[in-house]
């Protein structure tokens, strides 16, 4: 590392919801900024202003926020450097752009959409690819072939066009990338990319992160591998600016792959692959289609940030379970794969399942009673924490709660007929009513002393245990699932597992 300070951003369009590939890129930023001590800033690029969606900004800012990953400067939080929108930066673009066509680094171009179809069309008839760059850019109407007059005269007319870089020719543009290496392009093989548009006055991604990136001092871009390609242009661009001294490190994150490694997991695979594909819920503020999020699917917020932190780099270890505390130490950009990391969604719910376990009963309790809530029951803290302490290791969501839980809070109605079938007879009749009645007088309510009695009583009766326990089991629960009788009886307490007990006798006789 160099003595600069490491200043990083994520800089998302507000398009739509934030994809877990984009979360991802946040994160990785964040952990590499904390490990260095540096700042995380939040920008937004908005400048495709037809491709806006409203809300999706605020969507981007609550993701962040429960993902744990903290705005030191941008959208949201301010800083030195605002404003952080791109649309609100829009005069500033001009500015540079100009200083490309000053400088013969950039020049004007006046060709219509339709003029460069009708181009790309004769092309394509006569087996060639049409390609905007040094071979035609003195051919067709830009300020390389007009005269300045020219140039001004439609320019003042309001005749629309745009800046393009000028990309030199037959030259070697020598790139470092943190996580590929060295990457050698000829420049005669790039285009002359658009950088600004004077039909909306905004620029192109290509120009206003540059410039932003030059201006808020960022000194690593961390971005997706689908940047790639672009890193030739941007190289240009800040030599073209004369910035190479203030240009930052580059570093290109592997694709997010579907669960059969096959193609990039997209934003159309949410829900159609039977799992999220976004942090939260998202409801499209145009066509009211929803998507569902990791969030309200039940994931805690630091098993997503685990499973994303593994996809794509590791520890360099055995370890897989990590808060995002435990990630910043660890985290390297050395690390980081260049070939695509399938995404698992099995493995996503075995982080979750593992981040559960790793919460304290008190901290799981009022999880638990919130979900306890949405089915009408409010029990008090203490015996929801005696529940979730008892099948807390079965839960892979806390929503899986009443699944696993609800004979604690609901005594059984019905009875499973397959259990009744193979361990209910009169004997196990007699016996359970026997066990209410020991239970009923007992002064030691706890579950060893519960089991003791239990295990003292079926062995002196010469009864089978493994017949005794599911028997009293179905009465308890209805069926053959919970923890450990003596647990579900001393957690229900004696009037309850006594009432249980023999009100099941009468329904099964």
């Amino acid at each position: 590392m160099s003595e600069r300070r490491v200043r990083v951003r994520f800089a998302p369009s507000p398009t739509g919801a934030l994809h877990m590939g984009g979360v991802r890129t946040a994160l990785f930023n964040y952990l590499f900024a904390r490990q260095h001590g540096g700042d995380f800033l939040l920008r937004i690029e908005d400048t495709d202003s037809n491709r806006f969606v409203p809300g999706a900004e605020d969507y981007i800012i609550e993701s962040l926020k429960w993902c744990g990953i903290q705005i030191d400067e941008g959208v949201s939080v301010g800083g030195p450097h605002a404003p952080y929108r791109q649309s609100e930066r829009k005069e500033l673009y001009k500015k540079y752009s100009d200083q490309l066509i000053e400088s013969g680094n950039a020049y004007v171009a006046f060709d219509t959409a339709e003029e460069l179809d009708k181009l790309r069309a004769e092309y394509e008839a006569e087996g060639k690819t049409f390609t905007y760059n040094f071979e035609v850019r003195e051919k067709l109407a830009t300020s390389l072939a007009l005269s300045a007059e020219e140039v001004q005269r439609r320019i003042s007319a309001g005749d629309q066009y745009v800046v393009r870089f000028k990309m030199p020719e037959n030259e070697e543009i020598v790139m470092n990338d943190l996580i590929r290496g060295e990457v050698i392009v000829n420049s005669s093989t790039l285009d002359d990319k658009v950088l600004y548009k004077s039909a909306d006055q905004l620029p192109t991604y290509h120009l206003a992160n540059i410039v932003d990136d030059y201006l808020m001092d960022i000194s690593h871009v961390i971005r997706g591998e689908e940047w790639l390609p672009s890193l030739p242009l941007h190289v240009s661009l800040y030599k073209a600016f004369g910035w190479l001294d203030k240009m930052p490190q580059f570093a290109h994150l592997p694709l997010l792959l579907k669960p059969s490694g096959k193609g990039k997991l997209s934003k159309r695979d949410g829900d159609k692959l039977g799992f999220p594909v976004f942090p939260l819920r998202w409801v499209d503020p145009k066509t009211g289609e929803t998507a569902s999020g990791y969030r309200e699917s039940g994931y805690l917020p630091e098993a997503f940030v685990n499973l994303l932190a593994l996809l794509g780099w590791n520890p360099g270890t055995n370890q897989e379970l990590f808060t995002i505390e435990e990630l910043i130490p660890l985290f390297s950009l050395d690390r980081v794969s260049k070939s695509g990391a399938r995404f698992d969604p099995e493995k996503a719910k075995w982080f979750n399942q593992q981040h559960i376990q790793r919460l304290s009963v008190e901290e799981l309790t009022p999880l638990a009673k919130a979900e306890l809530a949405k089915h009408g029951v409010e029990p008090t803290d203490e015996f929801v924490a005696t529940v979730t302490g008892l099948v807390k290791d079965r839960l892979v969501f806390v929503h899986d709660i009443w699944e696993q839980a609800s004979y604690f809070f609901v005594a059984p109605t019905e009875y499973d007929e397959k259990v009744a079938a193979k361990f209910w007879n009169a004997d196990m009749a007699k016996a359970a009513a026997e066990i209410a009645e020991l239970t009923s007088t007992a002064s030691d309510f706890s579950a060893a002393a519960i089991e003791a009695t239990i295990k003292e009583y079926i062995h002196s009766s010469g009864l089978k245990m493994g017949q005794v326990m599911n028997s009293l089991r179905l009465l308890l629960v209805g069926s053959s699932k919970g923890p450990g009788i003596a647990d579900i009886i001393s957690a229900i307490g004696k009037d309850d597992a006594v009432g249980r007990i023999r009100r099941g006798i009468e329904v099964l006789r």
